[in-house]
């Protein structure tokens, strides 16, 4: 005779994976918020391998 599924344990993986899942996505909204918090974000940090004199890619498309 096969065994009987146990289906509280699949329920609770299921619950389990929700959670986890939800937990993440309120993480990433956090991460998001304290982003748009701090100011150091705000600009795009130069490459270290550039040019500080350089113009930017824009000006330099023009020239």
């Amino acid at each position: 005779m096969p065994r009987k599924p146990n289906y509280n344990f699949e329920k609770r993986q299921k619950e389990l994976a929700r959670q986890q899942k939800r937990d993440a996505k309120r993480q990433e909204k956090r991460d998001r918020k304290q982003g748009e918090l701090s100011p150091e974000h705000d600009e795009p940090q130069p490459q270290p391998d550039s040019d500080p004199n350089a113009p930017p890619a824009e000006q330099r498309a023009e020239l």
